[in-house]
């Protein structure tokens, strides 16, 4: 009998908690919080602070200020920003001063706690920069997910460095937190053809549309054959509104974040940015990929989750400081737990997958975001595994195999983590897995109880570096020899 690897597993000291004082701001608008049916009450508020005196004005704003200036990057500017978009409800020759312009912006501000829930189900890959890595080392970049109120999670960031003898150490958190630019992104219509398809939308209108503009094509082209088709909706496209629907719910999902030059990597928040992900962007698997002729990418697939559905998105940088977002369809992605390899395969791009929401399967493509069919891999078979499995992030490339941590939920929905290796040549092969669990959890209590989950792993120097959450609540890291995961893996069937 193998030895039992989990006992091998060295579980680090630092431990990674949700810190309530990491804030962001964002818009506030009163009546407008997701249960009032009807107009904001925006109007009268600012009808209610132009009437205030000139002191009043001044004494109110400076407490603001030091109140909140330390806990914000650009906090005066800020409110400038959102007093802008109060132009609407302002005299066109109002002169009003400094100080009632930004009390006014402060009125339409509120902060949110990134991290007021929990801290949880992080992923890691090796830093792009790896400047200042002492000799034998590695700086890496984990992602986070942060959940705040009303359990919204948002992307956030970390960095550490695993050492040459194969510690693991995370930095401190940065006190501020800092959200990007949002800004169109050149649109893919073979994405639009695939989700479209899969809402009952293709048909002649949305040829009508798509056929004009190319297999890449800018949200302004799109907004401009949209008006085309709008103008023959009363004539001979009656249907012509639904498609105008569905195309521009689909547009909305792909955008870029960018973030300023100076604002450090762990202080970057992605937070929800459109319709789809605006109940949370959740459980990022981050992958380092390298293309055929050598050029190196970051990616990661996120769920997005509107607060009744969910979809599956897949971001794009090289820097981490410029993202793109766009939407990942297709049958194979129907459901959470897509992970890229991270390189082609025969050519082809590959991901895991689980389209069923219970087995591990591996999906082709010739389009990163479009994934029609995946093959069935690994089934549900040992006890601590018999509600569902997962995968743990993308799988990680040896010579014996591709490497595949995986998440397995049995009896009182235990969260466990194991492992399987895939041939390297048809991932399709299962070729061993592993008798019992890399890493079960070792605290009862959480956020969501029972769990350990990770996003993703490394391995550095023959050191597994695999980062986890704990109950949903907290991160921790754990490291093991990568041979002896390997050596401990079974033939598939084997009980």
């Amino acid at each position: 009998m193998k030895q039992l690897v989990g006992g091998l597993v060295r579980r680090g000291s630092q431990r990674l908690e949700p810190n309530r004082s990491r804030v962001v701001t964002q818009l506030f608008v009163p009546g407008q919080e997701g249960f009032d049916h009807q107009d904001s009450r925006a109007s009268p508020v600012v009808k209610r602070i132009l009437a205030l005196d000139d002191d009043e004005v001044l004494r109110a704003i400076d407490d603001v200020v030091a109140r909140f200036d330390g806990r914000h990057r650009d906090l005066l500017g800020t409110f400038r920003a959102h007093l802008s978009q109060l132009s609407d409800r302002l005299a066109a020759d109002g002169a009003l001063s400094e100080s009632r312009q930004l009390l006014l912006g402060a009125a339409f501000t509120s902060e949110y706690a990134i991290e007021g829930a929990a801290l949880c189900n992080p992923s890691v890959v090796a830093d792009p920069d790896q400047t200042g890595a002492a000799s034998g080392g590695l700086r890496f970049v984990m992602s986070v997910r942060a959940v705040g109120e009303g359990h919204r999670s948002s992307i956030g960031f970390r960095s550490g460095v695993v050492d040459a003898a194969g510690d693991v150490s995370v930095d401190p958190a940065p006190s501020f937190a800092t959200t990007g630019t949002t800004e169109p992104a050149p649109l893919d219509a073979a994405v639009f053809r695939a989700e479209l398809e899969r809402l009952g939308g293709r048909g002649e209108n949305a040829d009508y549309v798509l056929d004009a503009l190319g297999e890449r094509f800018t949200i302004t082209d799109l907004t401009d054959q949209l008006a085309r088709l709008q103008r023959l909706v009363a004539t001979t496209r009656r249907h012509g509104r639904d498609t105008i629907s569905l195309i521009g719910a689909i547009a909305e999902r792909t955008y870029e974040v960018r973030f300023a030059g100076g604002v450090p990597l762990a202080e970057r928040v992605l937070r929800p940015a459109m319709g789809a992900e605006s109940n949370g962007m959740e459980d990022a698997r981050f992958v380092r990929f390298t293309d055929d002729d050598g050029s190196v990418a970051y990616y990661a697939s996120y769920t997005a989750y509107d607060g009744a559905h969910i979809s599956q998105q897949l971001l794009e940088t090289d820097d981490f400081r410029s993202f793109t977002s766009s939407p990942l369809v297709g049958a194979a992605a129907a459901n959470k737990g897509v992970a890229l390899f991270p390189r082609r395969i025969n050519g082809r791009f590959a991901a895991l997958s689980r389209p069923d929401r219970e087995t591990n399967m591996v999906a082709f493509s010739d389009s990163l975001r479009v994934w029609p069919t995946a093959t069935p891999v690994q089934v549900p078979t040992r006890a601590w595994e018999v509600i569902q499995l997962g995968n743990c992030g993308s799988p990680i490339e040896t010579d014996e195999g591709w490497l595949v941590l995986t998440h397995g939920v049995g009896p009182m929905r235990t969260y466990s983590i194991g492992a399987i290796l895939l041939d390297l040549d048809d991932p399709t092969r299962l070729l061993g897995q592993l008798r019992e669990p890399l890493l079960s959890p070792d605290e009862q209590d959480g956020y969501v109880p029972n769990v350990v989950y990770s996003c993703g792993a490394l391995v550095h120097d023959g050191t597994l570096v695999l980062p986890y959450g704990i109950g949903d609540a907290a991160i921790g890291v754990a490291t093991v020899p990568v041979a002896a995961v390997l050596d401990a893996l079974e033939p598939p069937g084997k009980r």
